[in-house]
């Protein structure tokens, strides 16, 4: 298996789109939504369709061993559509927003898979997810807004949990990449937990740039998750047989 190093100088040239994107939307909008346009949707996607490109690059077919990147692939897919609606959240387009970062989280859970189990990882995610919950729900009015927020917090604490389950610790600080889940399924949780308590809870300075930061952050570290899947795949194939 390549070194760390060695995969860093592979992969970065084919992140720079992506930062590049991510500089360009601070510049011109400083993280901000308030004069949601075609001009700003397209800024704010295209970190995410850098991305998209990014898992592309290293290769997609029907294949087993590309079963992990075509979820990657599909969870960002359904992000960059979830993006669309948030920023005409005003509009009317949040649940259907939600919806698709629901979605989302199931492709990303599911590419993390369920081995090792780790039942003890699940409560305590699941326990911090439905304590802030119930900090919230409270500030919500009735309708289908609060089922929607409580499945999605079920959702998005599945998918931080099998992130969190599938690193092996030690062993994986010498090839990284799921440490990177890892790390962006945690920035995920505390973007979607700002928007959270800033929407419904008590207003929190510059939260949209808190927000937008910690999300492309994330969905940087789960993108990278994918360099080394495919060799991941074939190993756990050889443990299998």
């Amino acid at each position: 298996m390549p070194s760390p190093l060695t995969v860093v100088k592979s992969v970065g040239p084919k992140l720079v789109p992506f930062f590049k994107t991510v500089t360009l939307f601070f510049i011109l909008y400083g993280g901000g939504d308030s004069k949601p346009g075609f001009i700003y949707v397209v800024f704010k996607c295209l970190p995410i369709i850098s991305l998209i490109f990014f898992v592309l690059l290293h290769g997609m077919n029907f294949s087993e061993v590309y079963y992990y990147s075509r979820r990657v692939l599909i969870g960002l897919i359904f992000s960059c559509i979830g993006d669309i609606g948030m920023a005409y959240k005003d509009h009317g387009y949040f649940l259907p927003a939600i919806g698709m970062f629901a979605m989302a989280q199931v492709m990303y859970a599911t590419a993390f898979g369920f081995r090792p189990f780790r039942p003890y990882h699940g409560l305590v995610v699941f326990g911090i997810g439905l304590t802030l919950l119930s900090c919230i729900l409270p500030n919500i009015a009735y309708g289908p807004l609060p089922v929607f927020g409580v499945i999605y917090c079920l959702l998005i604490c599945l998918m931080l949990w099998r992130a969190v389950a599938r690193v092996q610790l030690f062993d994986d600080l010498w090839t990284w990449t799921k440490l990177c889940s890892c790390v962006g399924a945690i920035l995920f949780i505390i973007s979607d937990s700002v928007i959270a308590i800033d929407k419904f809870h008590t207003k929190i300075p510059f939260a949209q740039n808190i927000i937008m930061t910690t999300y492309y952050a994330a969905q940087l570290g789960i993108t990278l998750s994918v360099v080394d899947s495919q060799v991941d795949a074939l190993l756990e194939g050889k443990k299998t047989n």
